[in-house]
């Protein structure tokens, strides 16, 4: 399902209402949470998500959700609203990645902007997800010995280096690094470098 979905976590059951309706207006599909402990008990579907989170909650406040989810879910894009802002706060919401901080009461664009471009955030994110999936199942169809032969060749190194640090012949490289390239669906070294940063495999 790739329909997005803006869940809010607040504990004033009116501002949740009033966001739900918003939200709605434009479309979007929305659920509400009266808690921090409330959000972390359901399951999310696989869906471009964003998450309008109050600062201040009953039990967990905001600030302890979004480093939880630092950790369970990175690929949520939080946007932060509050009735009590203060610096400290806001520095730390943004540096734990949100994509804004808004003081209550705020201008409904505000927010629905807001949301387009955590909602965007959460759609690259999710490319690149499957990208990386994808690289890393053609990486777990090669044998050992292939492995090793693809973390020397991303390094640039020529079949006649390689086969002196593997201590194996060169034909027997060549052999190898076409398997790599065929295995990998790469068409040069350089697709291949691509491929291992983008898993965040380093080269010996």
């Amino acid at each position: 399902m790739d329909e997005p979905i803006v869940y809010v976590v607040d504990d004033d059951e009116s501002v949740c209402r009033a966001l739900a309706r918003l939200f709605r207006t434009v479309g979007l599909s929305v659920e509400t949470f009266p808690s921090a402990k409330a959000f972390l008990e359901h399951s999310p579907g696989d869906r471009p998500a964003c998450l309008i989170l109050d600062v201040r909650l009953p039990g967990p406040s905001g600030l302890e959700l979004q480093d939880v989810l630092s950790q369970a879910r990175p690929d949520l894009p939080i946007v932060f609203i509050t009735g009590h802002g203060d610096v400290p706060s806001t520095v730390r919401a943004m540096k734990g990645g949100a994509v804004d901080f808004l003081q209550k009461p705020f201008n409904d664009q505000e927010l629905l902007d807001c949301v387009e471009r955590a909602l965007a955030r959460s759609r690259q994110q999710r490319v690149e997800r499957a990208e990386r999936d994808a690289v890393q199942a053609d990486l777990d169809t090669l044998t050992p010995r292939e492995r090793e032969v693809l973390l020397q060749v991303v390094t640039g190194k020529l079949n006649k280096q390689i086969a002196s640090d593997l201590g194996i012949a060169e034909k027997t490289i060549k052999v190898h690094r076409g398997r790599v390239m065929q295995k990998m669906r790469a068409n040069s070294v350089a697709d291949l470098v691509r491929m291992v940063e983008k898993v965040g495999l380093s080269a010996p």
